[in-house]
């Protein structure tokens, strides 16, 4: 009787196992919906897009983007979240969707615990700029001018709680400085802001200001990562100047799942996701669209989400932003 019990739970215990395993085997058997919680043509979507094509032809099911924009990310989040857990719908993430979390008391998700992370994809480098006659050349200039003129000297963003207000908002916090932040709708009204001379100073992505740094219609300060960035080799990094302690903040791009997505599942694409990125061709397209390639594995972009989403809630106590 024992060895037959014995034998009952080891068939038992194999046909668990063959199940669990099964829908790795099986996935994917139909198309598969990357929300990207922006509009067409943005950095999310180009990218997303870029990776989308490579997936398809990997996994052999189509890879559908669905734009889903609204309420800083949110909403496609939300979308995400509620999905089914069976790796047929995944979102992407970005360190704006983090910065409108901890912005926000009223989301009907957690971010930290629905979703399940894939794998980091990309990051893209931000950037410090003035306008042409503004006396500080450096960060080390920027610094001493505001400690000379507190709340005197202003910088613009694209929108409160974006990614670049809170980038600013850090910087001013680092340095231990007063300055003024003025808020527009998009790059270009910053930009225009900046260059019209309504404003001083501008943080940004590279990628938007790219071209009035080459003209000469604006003047780069430094990038704000801890490196210097391929686009513009000559500017150095904000750390550099040896007044901002840890200061690194890049933008950055990535995939997640509902939570309770299959393992199996995601460690399948998370593979895929990687493999892609190695090629060359991927790894052109992306490089070509201003951002610098960087593949993880689940559980480092996952630590990845909870640092930032403890970084920035903490930026914004510092600031006294309320949530909203």
């Amino acid at each position: 009787m024992l060895t037959r019990r014995a034998m009952l739970a080891a068939s038992t215990a194999a046909l668990l196992a063959g199940t669990r395993e099964a829908p790795a085997q099986e996935w994917p058997q139909r198309p598969i919906r990357i929300v990207v919680p922006f509009g067409p043509g943005g950095g999310a979507d180009i990218i997303g897009r870029i990776v989308a094509q490579s997936l398809q032809e990997k996994l052999g099911q189509p890879v559908v983007i669905e734009n889903r924009p609204g309420a800083a990310g949110t909403l496609g989040n939300e979308a995400v979240a509620r999905a089914d857990k069976d790796g047929y719908t995944l979102g992407m993430m970005t360190a704006g969707q983090i910065i409108a979390a901890v912005m926000n008391k009223s989301l009907r998700y957690d971010t930290l615990t629905a979703f399940d992370p894939v794998s980091l994809v990309a990051t893209a480098g931000l950037i410090i700029v003035a306008r042409p006659d503004f006396p500080a050349s450096d960060v080390k200039d920027l610094i001493a001018a505001a400690k000379l003129n507190p709340g005197k000297i202003s910088f613009a963003s694209p929108g409160f709680g974006a990614t670049q207000h809170f980038t600013g908002e850090l910087f001013r916090q680092t340095a231990g400085i007063d300055i003024l932040h003025v808020p527009f709708r998009t790059s270009p009204e910053a930009i225009s802001a900046v260059v019209g001379k309504q404003v001083d100073v501008l943080f940004d992505t590279i990628s938007a200001v790219l071209g009035q740094v080459q003209s000469g219609q604006l003047k780069a300060l430094a990038v704000t990562g801890r490196d210097r960035f391929p686009a513009v080799p000559n500017v150095p990094a904000a750390i550099e100047s040896g007044m901002l302690p840890g200061y690194d903040v890049t933008t950055w791009y990535g995939f997640f799942a509902p939570s309770g997505t299959p393992p199996a599942v995601i460690a399948k694409l998370n593979k895929t996701i990687n493999d892609s990125l190695a090629e060359e061709v991927v790894r052109a397209r992306l490089t070509t669209v201003g951002v610098v390639v960087k593949g993880s594995t689940p559980e480092a972009f996952g630590k990845h989400l909870a640092n930032e989403y403890a970084r920035w809630n903490a930026v914004r106590e510092a600031a006294g932003i309320a949530l909203q």
